[in-house]
C-alpha cells in the first residue's frame, strides 16, 4: 500500500514546521520532494492571511487575506477572503507537478480554505488515486475524513518531535523502496 500520512492539530503546534523538516531531509537525501506549503503572514503581530508557496519553484501566492487588504479577487470565508485563483495557479500547479515528477507529494493544507477551489479537490483526489507518496497537513475539523486514508498524527507540543522521527522514519523506508 502506498504511503499516506496525515499530520494535524491545534493551530501553532508545528504541522508545517514537521512537514517542511521532512521535505528538506528528503531532499537532502536527494529525492525530489514537490507540492505546496502554506504559511501565516503576520504584520505587526497579527494574522492578516496565507501564503502558499510551491516546493519545487518556490512560487508563491496569496491563499487567503483579511477583507479588504487585497486587490486580488476571492471568495469570503469567515474575516478573509480565499483566493481561488491563486490557490490554483501555484499550489494546483505544484501539486500536479509532483504527480509527475516527484519522489514525494506534500500537501500542506488540505483545509476549508484551500477547498473552496473545485482544482484543488480534485487533484487531491488524483493524489490520493496515485501511486506517490503523500505527507499532507490536513485541518483539524477535516482530519476524520482523511484517517481512513492513511496514518494520521495528531501533533501536540508534547508529542511533536517524536511524531516528526517517527514520519520521517516511515517517509524514507518508503522512498528507499521506491527506488529501491
Amino acid at each position: 500500500m502506498t504511503l499516506r500520512i496525515f499530520v494535524t492539530g491545534p493551530a501553532g503546534v508545528g504541522k508545517t514546521t514537521l512537514v517542511e523538516r521532512v521535505a528538506r531531509e528528503a531532499d537532502r537525501w536527494g529525492y525530489l520532494v514537490g507540492g505546496m506549503i502554506t504559511k501565516e503572514v503576520r504584520r505587526n503581530g497579527r494574522r492578516v492571511g496565507f501564503r502558499i508557496t510551491a516546493l519545487d519553484t518556490g512560487e508563491e501566492g496569496t491563499l487567503a487575506s483579511v477583507r479588504g487588504t487585497s486587490h486580488l479577487p476571492g471568495v469570503p470565508f469567515g474575516k478573509y477572503v480565499v483566493h481561488v485563483d491563486e490557490i490554483n495557479r501555484v499550489g494546483v500547479s505544484a501539486i500536479k507537478r509532483a504527480l509527475v515528477e516527484a519522489d514525494l507529494v506534500v500537501i500542506d493544507e488540505i483545509g476549508p480554505m484551500e477547498y473552496k477551489s473545485d482544482e484543488f479537490i480534485r487533484v487531491v483526489g488524483e493524489v490520493l488515486k496515485s501511486e506517490k507518496p503523500l505527507l499532507a497537513v490536513v485541518h483539524r475539523k477535516m482530519a476524520d475524513k482523511f484517517r481512513p486514508l492513511g496514518k494520521l498524527y495528531t501533533l501536540s507540543v508534547e508529542n511533536r518531535n517524536r511524531a516528526f522521527a517517527e514520519v520521517m522514519d516511515e517517509v524514507m523506508k518508503e522512498l528507499k523502496g521506491v527506488r529501491g
